[in-house]
């Protein structure tokens, strides 16, 4: 909560399978099912939003003009590299 306060959460109506998933999850980590709820919270609303795979290409820079990216035949005059 950012000043130091802590506040209480209680939740109700579980299924009992996420109640035992929670359980199997905290025993695995070593912790308590209260500490393994706590941190399954903090991971899914505290961290960053991924960007979509749109929002990542429209921040891409403007690098040329599509003919700069035109393949060229070069019709076996040059040296290949790779053989």
């Amino acid at each position: 909560m950012g000043n130091g306060v802590m506040a209480n959460l209680i939740v109700r109506n579980l299924d009992p399978r996420i109640v035992d998933a929670l359980k199997r999850r905290a025993a695995r980590h070593g912790c308590s099912a209260e500490a393994e709820h706590r941190a399954l919270l903090e991971s899914v609303l505290l961290r960053p939003r991924r960007k979509s795979f749109a929002e990542v290409l429209a921040e891409m820079p403007n690098v040329g003009r599509d003919e700069d990216f035109d393949r060229i035949e070069d019709k076996g005059r040059t040296r290949r590299v790779l053989d």
